[in-house]
C-alpha cells in the first residue's frame, strides 16, 4: 500500500489549497479514504472522510462549509479542496486508508499565513 500526498504550500488567509493522494497497491474503489491533520503540539485530527462510491462524506465541524472531499476512482486518487483557509488549518496533512490496519501517506505540509 503507499499513499502520497502532494497540493500542500504556504498560502495566505483566505486562499485555497488543493490537495491530492495517489494511492497504490490496493484496490482503491473498495475502501473508503481520510484526510487527517497534525497541527504543531496537537493531536492528529480527522478532517473529512469519503465513502467508496463518494456517495457519503463527513467533516469536521471546523471545516465543514470550507472544505470539500471527492475521490476519483478512475485514477485512484482522492481530493480534499480546502477554500476560505484559516491560519487555525495550518498543520500536516495525511492521507489514510483503514483495513483493519491505518496506513498513512508521508504527508504535505499546508501553512496559511499572511
Amino acid at each position: 500500500v503507499q499513499l502520497v500526498e502532494s497540493g500542500g504550500g504556504l498560502v495566505q488567509p483566505g486562499g485555497s489549497l488543493r490537495l491530492s493522494c495517489a494511492a497504490s497497491g490496493f484496490t482503491f474503489r473498495s475502501y473508503a479514504m481520510s484526510w487527517y491533520r497534525q497541527a504543531p503540539g496537537k493531536e492528529c485530527e480527522l478532517v473529512a472522510g469519503i465513502s467508496r462510491a463518494g456517495v457519503n462524506l463527513n467533516y469536521a465541524d471546523s471545516v465543514k462549509g470550507r472544505f470539500t472531499i471527492s475521490r476519483d476512482n478512475a485514477k485512484n486518487t482522492v481530493y480534499l479542496q480546502m477554500n476560505s483557509l484559516k491560519p487555525e488549518d495550518t498543520a500536516v496533512y495525511f492521507c489514510n486508508v483503514n483495513m483493519g490496519v491505518r496506513y498513512w501517506g508521508q504527508g504535505t505540509q499546508v501553512t496559511v499565513s499572511s
